[in-house]
């Protein structure tokens, strides 16, 4: 039984082959048309989603098959009168492949582990595997290679979009460079690196307090929402306050290598995280990494159940 549940256990070959068969889809949509007709993927949300939902639900039916949205508040599971386990049993009769973007990771695995049909983490709060395969499609049509290049991730550092963008980065030998405050809660997580260096040299993958010269020499600048989901709104101001210095701003690129390109996950608020100048810019490709997350899970999805 194969799942996506963390970028880290996936192998560079399993990681170029669905970057190939990505190219292949986006290429030729038709090809892949009806190749997963009378599949059905049930999808858990108990985080709110707009292009994870919108891109699955589309890559489903582009495929062939069904898909179906399912808010976990409204279920025996979030109102704590069924276990995570029974869930994940029950659907495992009913449908091919289920999709859950949760908070708890630790969930997760407990859903994967009672399933007999494949899972794919839509997002934890510790990764987001499909948000990060698609970065790198993108990043890859960009320079045609994922070799000799350097990306540099800016602001919160403790949080999934870092976790996954570390792992991948390892596996595949990417030079990685990482700006955030020294303060704990911003800073990437101990247990993180730890796992990073066990996939790969861990002199590819630098930490720094200065945003000046973790952008130094980079090739791809990124950034995330200041304030994630769960932070609470009283929290702003100071998040704001410690998070500005890291603020992508034209100024910020001029250090960066010519031409760098900005990413972003997307949703961006501007004048927090990214000024106007650069989100809406002729280097920035956020709306493109936004589109390649459907050829990318289309990819996932075929992977998944032995269709590629």
């Amino acid at each position: 039984m194969k799942h996506l549940l963390e970028i880290k256990t996936l192998d560079k070959k399993e990681i170029f082959k669905l970057l190939k068969k990505t190219k292949e889809i986006k290429r030729k949509p038709k090809k892949f048309y009806n190749k997963l007709l009378n599949k059905t993927l049930l999808m858990f949300f108990e985080a709110p989603s707009l292009r994870t939902r919108v891109s699955f639900e589309v890559a489903m039916n582009q495929l062939g098959g069904k898909a179906i949205y399912y808010d976990i508040s409204t279920s025996p599971l979030g109102k704590g009168k069924e276990t995570i386990g029974d869930t994940a049993k029950v659907i495992s009769k009913y449908c091919d492949i289920a999709a859950l973007r949760i908070y708890s990771h630790e969930d997760l695995l407990k859903f994967s582990k009672n399933s007999s049909i494949p899972i794919v983490n839509m997002m934890t709060n510790y990764e987001h595997p499909c948000q990060i395969l698609g970065d790198l499609f993108t990043i890859q049509e960009k320079k045609k290679k994922l070799g000799n290049i350097k990306i540099c991730y800016l602001g919160d550092s403790n949080n999934n979009v870092t976790n996954s963008l570390i792992f991948a980065c390892s596996i595949l030998n990417i030079k990685l460079s990482i700006g955030c405050p020294s303060q704990k809660e911003f800073n990437v997580r101990n247990d993180v690196l730890k796992e990073a260096y066990k996939l790969g040299n861990k002199d590819l993958i630098k930490v720094y307090n200065d945003p000046l010269k973790a952008v130094k020499n980079s090739d791809f600048i990124y950034t995330d929402s200041y304030m994630s989901y769960r932070i609470p709104k009283n929290q702003e101001k100071r998040r704001v306050k410690i998070l500005k210095p890291f603020q992508v701003n034209e100024k910020l690129m001029k250090y960066a290598n010519n031409n760098a390109l900005f990413m972003h996950c997307l949703p961006a608020l501007r004048g927090q995280e990214v000024t106007k100048e650069v989100i809406d810019g002729k280097n920035s490709i956020v709306f493109e990494q936004a589109e390649n997350r459907l050829y990318v899970q289309k990819a996932i999805l075929l992977y998944l159940l032995n269709k590629l």
